[in-house]
């Protein structure tokens, strides 16, 4: 089966022809989370049958300075265990605390974060027209904040292990997932992707970084291809989580570098998870053999932001 690889043009024609401005309403903020309703939950929390939970995030370490041009996570102690007693020896009283700061630049290819639909604009614009003027230096983004996603997210997951697929550890930087492959996917495990889910892939490419080390970015990355687009869109995809970006890079495209991100987020309003954790995730769909789940997450409540650090949960 050929992966036909449509032009330049008409990718930029996506931008109209997968677009969902005003399809929920001028002033929506949610997207394709639209597409999650009341009774996409309810069919979600009925497949707990064991209780048993996955965490999907990467921990998040001091020497992702490797993975990305951003400054490493910054952590420290205000206050810790050591100040139990005085210089002199004497003891401070029963009562005491630790107290910690951190802080870091989640956008990128190495902490899992999910991206606000104010992280990406396309010739001014945002999601749903809104003017990319909203997302100033002072008050940060006053249209689209990952305030929105105040109440979370609930809904039905599905696990594509795409390197499993392919008979690979993992994908190599450039190697381009299509909509075929996504349907080699579903055929493989015995499952679909149906409308209000979230969509998770595995690439392998935490797997390549535990296993080779950081991966900059100068090797590329697997990911899909613009090709899936009229796919995701056509399923009502929610969200996609993958194990590296979505986007492959290269791109193959002049204009266009990550066309899933610009695309997805400015046309379409569709939610993205950047650099999760799937490996323990697909063991145990694998021991199951089930790649279906209750997938749930909650990102930090920070108006004015354009995204979060966050653990993604599967519920067995």
């Amino acid at each position: 089966m050929s992966n036909r690889i449509p032009t330049e043009s008409e990718v930029l024609q996506y931008f109209t022809t997968l677009s969902n401005w005003g399809r929920w309403g001028k002033n929506d903020q949610l997207g394709t989370l639209n597409l999650i309703t009341s009774q996409k939950r309810v069919q979600a929390a009925r497949l707990v049958q064991r209780g048993t939970t996955v965490g999907c995030a990467r921990p998040i370490l001091k020497d992702m300075v490797g993975d990305v041009e951003n400054p490493p996570p910054v952590h420290f102690m205000l206050q810790s265990g050591e100040a139990y007693v005085t210089p002199s020896g004497a003891s401070r009283g029963p009562r005491q605390v630790a107290r910690d700061f951190f802080g870091m630049i989640f956008h990128g290819i190495t902490i899992t974060h999910i991206d606000a639909l104010s992280h990406i604009f396309w010739e001014g614009k945002m999601y749903n027209g809104r003017p990319a003027e909203a997302v100033t230096t002072d008050r940060g983004a006053t249209e689209h904040s990952i305030e929105a996603l105040k109440d979370g997210i609930v809904t039905r997951g599905v696990l594509l292990d795409i390197a499993r697929v392919r008979g690979k550890e993992w994908l190599e930087g450039g190697e381009a997932v299509f909509p075929e492959d996504l349907e080699a996917a579903e055929k493989a495990q015995g499952v679909r992707v149906d409308e209000g889910d979230a969509l998770c892939l595995r690439f392998g490419w935490y797997k390549r970084r535990n296993r080779v080390g950081p991966s900059p970015r100068s090797i590329g990355r697997p990911g899909l291809h613009a090709a899936t687009l009229p796919w995701l869109h056509q399923r009502g995809v929610a969200l996609i989580a993958a194990d590296a970006s979505q986007d492959v890079s290269p791109s193959g495209y002049e204009t266009l570098d990550i066309p899933v991100h610009q695309v997805g987020i400015v046309a379409m309003g569709l939610w993205l998870i950047d650099s999760a954790n799937f490996d323990e995730l697909a063991q145990r769909c694998q021991e199951l053999a089930r790649w279906e789940f209750l997938f749930t997450l909650a990102p930090l409540r920070f108006p004015g932001v354009t995204g979060s650090p966050l653990t993604p949960l599967a519920v067995f």
